[in-house]
């Protein structure tokens, strides 16, 4: 199921390494998740800086967001996108689930810079501002960047609730490597071995995003 020896097809009949369906539903898991990531951090850190505008109506719709996003499950805005959003917008399920995932940690990661911003003294802001330093600088070089270092544990573990999350999109039939579990079950009848097998890869996925994070704090820790 994760890799077999052997011929792909007619077309390629030469034996060889290949990946089986459950590798295949791994790498697409692990596609969406490195997407969705990249996407929530950059929603994330524009919602955590709207959260502190001294704008009310930035403020106010980027809290909006916050709570409604927060609060309805993540099944139901997969499907909202994907039905409502995908079909108006002609979106592939991988955009869609990509874009659900996104949105949903998104928010979550917009409350963790907001906290990690106001971990700051505000002595650093007005400091920059006295040199003449412009608010959208002093957040970019000054403030953002002391306050990622001290996020880094609580989006280390939203990033592998997201992963974990990923395995939803199955349900808008996107060939994951939990819809590639299923699909195996339902072939073999062999529950308990596949799903094992699949549990064991998410924990590959999620343990070594641990590690990967671990490590960059303790490079960022030398560096201070």
């Amino acid at each position: 199921m994760i890799f077999y020896y052997g011929s792909k097809s007619a077309d390629d009949p030469t034996p060889r390494l290949r990946m089986g369906v459950l590798m295949i539903g791994f790498m697409l898991t692990l596609k969406i998740s490195v997407v969705s990531i990249i996407f929530a951090v950059i929603i994330g850190t524009v919602v955590g800086i709207a959260r502190l505008s001294k704008e009310p109506v930035t403020r106010g719709l980027s809290l909006a967001y916050v709570e409604l996003i927060r609060n309805t499950p993540l099944l139901v805005q997969i499907y909202i996108i994907y039905f409502f959003v995908g079909s108006m917008l002609r979106l592939s399920a991988f955009v869609a689930g990509a874009a659900a995932l996104a949105i949903f940690a998104g928010a979550y990661v917009g409350e963790i810079v907001r906290a990690g911003i106001q971990a700051i003294p505000k002595g650093q802001m007005e400091a920059a501002r006295s040199l003449g330093m412009p608010y959208g600088t002093a957040m970019r070089h000054i403030i953002l960047p002391q306050a990622f270092k001290q996020i880094i544990p609580p989006l280390a573990g939203q990033f592998i609730s997201l992963i974990k999350d990923s395995s939803l999109v199955s349900v808008i039939a996107l060939a994951d490597l939990m819809f590639q579990g299923q699909q195996a079950v339902a072939r073999t009848y062999s529950a308990f071995e596949i799903y094992f097998t699949v549990a064991f890869l998410y924990l590959v996925m999620t343990f070594t995003l641990s590690m990967a994070t671990q490590y960059i704090e303790r490079r960022l820790a030398i560096s201070d």
